[in-house]
């Protein structure tokens, strides 16, 4: 017997009308778009939105399907529970400023009240209110430290890290009865070792108009300050239990050397990266073959660069390389003497490979 169709009856409803066939829909074609996993290509796919690394993985076989995933859930957090201060800290506003004390949220009264001078007399007792003579005291040595940084294209992280050290001082109340303007340059000579752009005290004296003594004298008192400072530190998170970060910690500075001068000066003068590679090392074997001992830095990197430009075929007189470093043309002979009669163990042969240099071009004593 041919099996008959099942016929299923619903109560409450005709026989023929339960039966009856229900009209099909039209092929419509589905514009929906979703990511399927290209491995397991399984359908509802399984998906894992990992915010922390902003990737969406197949939590089946864990196949990365895309990157750079946006985290939309809210960010309106609080932390009052792990706040000691019960200041409810969440994550609104606008971030504090490490270079300044107290509360950085303040409010501004403006005179636009059509000249009744009412807003004039608001603004002023909200100032009165408000007022902060060593907040406005950091604002104003802020302000001269990136003027005098700005006025020699010194880079912005000098800047910040002069910046840092002057509050450091002004928190402690160190130095009362010394030159701001001292302090400022000191801080600025100290920046300018720790970011690897070393400045002379010449060129300091110049930028800031404090004499060279004062400037090494405040240079000195500030170093060994920085000292006792860190040392005090890394006491106090050694005795709360913390492990001592290294780059956190105040690294005192070394005197400069010629190797570093090289660098800026070769490139006041227009000389090529070969050039001023081959300075740099001569002034390197320099100390070691002890041609310029007792030299200062800078007659010794002078020294250099006039070898070096002539050895390479980009001769520059003794008098174009003292505009640029600072010492006298006779001072920059002088020190080449010594440098030329031990060529013979300064120069490196691969210097000369190609015809790049020639021993031949240097100037005759």
């Amino acid at each position: 017997m041919a099996d008959l169709p099942i016929q299923v009856l619903v109560p409450g409803i005709p026989q023929n009308a339960a039966t009856a066939a229900k009209p099909e829909e039209p092929w419509r074609e589905n514009l929906n778009m979703q990511m399927v996993c290209r491995e397991c290509k399984e359908f509802p796919p399984n998906l894992v939105e990992e915010f922390s690394s902003g990737d969406m993985v197949c939590g089946t076989c864990g196949l990365v399907l895309g990157d750079r995933i946006v985290d939309t859930r809210s960010e309106w957090r609080t932390f009052s529970n792990d706040d000691q201060g019960n200041d409810d800290p969440s994550r609104v506003g606008d971030g504090a400023n490490p270079l300044l004390n107290g509360s950085q949220l303040q409010t501004t009264i403006s005179f636009g009240d059509g000249g009744s001078g009412r807003s004039r007399d608001l603004h002023r007792a909200q100032n009165k209110a408000t007022h902060d003579k060593g907040t406005k005291n950091l604002l104003a040595a802020y302000k001269e430290i990136g003027a005098l940084c700005d006025a020699w294209n010194i880079p912005k992280n000098v800047s910040d890290t002069a910046k840092h050290l002057f509050k450091m001082v002004n928190d402690a109340g160190a130095f009362r009865g010394k030159s701001q303007d001292a302090i400022i340059a000191g801080c600025i000579f100290i920046a300018c070792r720790q970011c690897k752009v070393p400045r002379t005290f010449r060129e300091i004296f110049a930028l800031t108009k404090v004499s060279k003594k004062e400037i090494g004298r405040v240079f000195k008192a500030l170093e060994k300050f920085f000292a006792v400072q860190n040392e005090e530190k890394m006491a106090n998170v050694v005795q709360a239990g913390g492990i001592v970060n290294p780059n956190d910690s105040y690294n005192t500075t070394t005197s400069t050397k010629a190797q570093e001068l090289c660098i800026r000066y070769c490139s006041q003068l227009g000389l090529s990266a070969k050039c001023t590679m081959v300075s740099q090392e001569l002034a390197d074997k320099m100390s070691t073959v002890g041609s310029l001992a007792g030299r200062s830095p800078l007659s010794a990197a002078a020294a250099c660069i006039y070898f070096a430009s002539h050895l390479m075929r980009q001769g520059k007189s003794a008098k174009e390389i003292s505009a640029v470093a600072g010492v006298s043309d006779g001072t920059i002979r002088t020190s080449y003497k010594l440098l030329e009669a031990e060529k013979d163990k300064l120069i490196n042969p691969d210097w000369l490979k190609d015809g790049k240099g020639d021993a031949k071009l240097l100037p005759k004593v």
